[in-house]
């Protein structure tokens, strides 16, 4: 049966568009310039918490920014409802050049690569003295994840008031690293004092007091906290998601992140690590190439010998490089 008559004119023809619709596709994205500065304060399942002008946007990511990901502490464009009024939604049309990326892998075997947060500039390395009792090897690995992002590492331990602090405190002391220890019935002022005009991430495993310090840094934020298995001797995970909060007067930012068990270390090149020892880094020129500076042509060996730097922490360097090469708990 004819659908149209003898004399059927252009626009009485129907054209059923192509499957990706009508219009022609173009590569050119709109630069959005007139986009509001925002900073990611939390994820949570594709919804992005943002802080625009001391408003809190809730926004979604913009499709033209493909497979990149947004995470805390990203500094982003944002267009669309900026009122942050209830039910209202914007956009996220462009993440801004990072100035540093703290990354995971779930472990040395696993090549994804996971961005726990963005443009710190310090890692808090949260780790309790006692219930549950410390994994130093844990810390080294979070201290080589640091010195591979560029991040000023610092050494906060917790339950002061169970355990001495020495034996860990001078463990660590070849490495320069700062710390301060927090005593469950005292205030914070220490742990404050060092984190003001800083982005600090804070990372540690279940049970070890992180949440609860943040809450006492920013009482007004306060987060569910947990507890310590009496049988495993482990935490329970409390905090799901990373979220950023402001210090008190807007002195500094903390980032509380979710409780880890691992610390991964598969994306971290060994040579990035040497360069947080500049004291032992002019003495790796004469080693051979591809040197692990664990084996007997190192040259290292012989730069401290000749006194430039300390034996201790030559030993320090290697053991954090040991941790590249050994799953954590073994």
């Amino acid at each position: 049966m004819r659908r149209y008559g003898k004399h059927t004119d252009e626009d009485d023809i129907r054209v059923r568009p192509g499957r990706r619709g009508s219009r022609p596709r173009t590569r050119i994205r709109p630069k959005h310039e007139d986009a509001a500065e925002g900073f990611v304060v939390t994820v949570d399942r594709g919804r992005i918490t943002t802080l625009v002008a001391g408003r809190t946007v809730f926004a979604m990511k913009a499709r033209e920014l493909g497979r990149k990901g947004v995470v805390v502490g990203d500094r982003v464009a944002v267009v669309g409802d900026l009122s942050g009024e209830r039910d209202t939604l914007a956009r996220i049309v462009r993440v801004e050049e990072r100035t540093s990326v703290l990354r995971r892998s779930a472990d040395d075997d696993d090549p994804y690569e996971r961005v726990v947060v963005a443009n710190a500039d310090q890692l808090a390395i949260v780790t309790a003295l006692a219930d549950p009792e410390p994994r130093p090897r844990l810390i080294d690995r979070c201290l080589v994840a640091a010195y591979d992002a560029g991040l000023d590492p610092l050494l906060v331990l917790t339950k002061a008031d169970l355990a001495p602090a020495d034996p860990l405190l001078e463990r660590y002391a070849p490495l320069g690293v700062r710390a301060v220890a927090a005593r469950h019935d005292a205030p914070v002022a220490a742990v404050r004092e060092l984190l003001e005009g800083r982005i600090t991430a804070f990372v540690g495993h279940s049970g070890v007091g992180k949440t609860t310090l943040v809450n006492a840094l920013v009482p007004a934020r306060s987060r569910a906290t947990g507890h310590v298995n009496t049988v495993t001797g482990r935490g329970r995970h409390t905090t799901t998601s990373a979220l950023a909060v402001p210090l008190p007067d807007d002195t500094g930012w903390v980032i509380d992140t979710p409780g880890v068990r691992s610390f991964g270390l598969h994306h971290v090149d060994p040579g990035r690590v040497i360069q947080a020892f500049p004291d032992l880094e002019p003495g790796t020129a004469q080693c051979p190439r591809a040197c692990s500076h664990d084996e007997p042509e190192c040259a290292l060996d012989a730069w401290v010998a000749d006194g430039h730097a300390d034996p201790a922490r030559l030993e320090s360097l290697r053991r954090l490089l040991a941790t590249r090469e050994r799953r954590e708990g073994d």
